[in-house]
């Protein structure tokens, strides 16, 4: 039975490397000489340091654009709150998200059954499979999540006939 599986999981390589690309613009650019300014990625979590408000939101605007250069989708990011830690540094938290939230996947489910397709849906870990007798609802379910799941990028991967 043709069936594929709807995931939001970024490439985590490429956001590495846009991680490693803006601390190397960080470490060469004469506004931030002499400054705790820094970036720096653990597991999915991404965490930047300055010395003021100003100075994360510069950092968040190269790393944006690493990414974008990178065709990673900047809705992966969940941003944290900037806060003080201690002297005159500040820090932020940006998690990488990976996987479908139980209550999105719920959302989606929801979707796919009351749009009255000849598919079904089952929330499978942290991803949502939906099978159907045809390929043309299942590619009419994948048309219906990416028209009504605008705020988290989502793929389709497994299509298998």
């Amino acid at each position: 039975m043709p069936s594929f599986d709807t995931v939001c999981e970024a490439d985590l390589t490429e956001v590495k490397n846009a991680v490693e690309n803006t601390t190397k613009e960080i470490t060469t650019r004469f506004d931030f000489k002499g400054t705790p300014a820094a970036i720096e990625l653990k597991d999915k979590e991404i965490t930047l340091t300055g010395s003021a408000d100003f100075q994360i939101t510069q950092i968040e605007d190269i790393l944006r654009n690493k990414l974008t250069k990178r065709s990673v989708d900047v809705r992966f990011l969940d941003m944290g709150k900037i806060e003080k830690i201690g002297g005159d540094k500040v820090k932020q938290v940006i998690k990488v998200r990976n996987g479908i939230e139980t209550e999105l996947a719920k959302k989606i489910t929801r979707l796919i059954k009351d749009s009255k397709l000849k598919v079904q849906s089952a929330i499978q870990g942290d991803a949502v499979r939906v099978t159907g007798a045809k390929r043309d609802d299942l590619q009419a379910a994948m048309a219906l999540v990416r028209k009504d799941i605008t705020d988290i990028p989502l793929s389709f991967n497994n299509f298998r006939d």
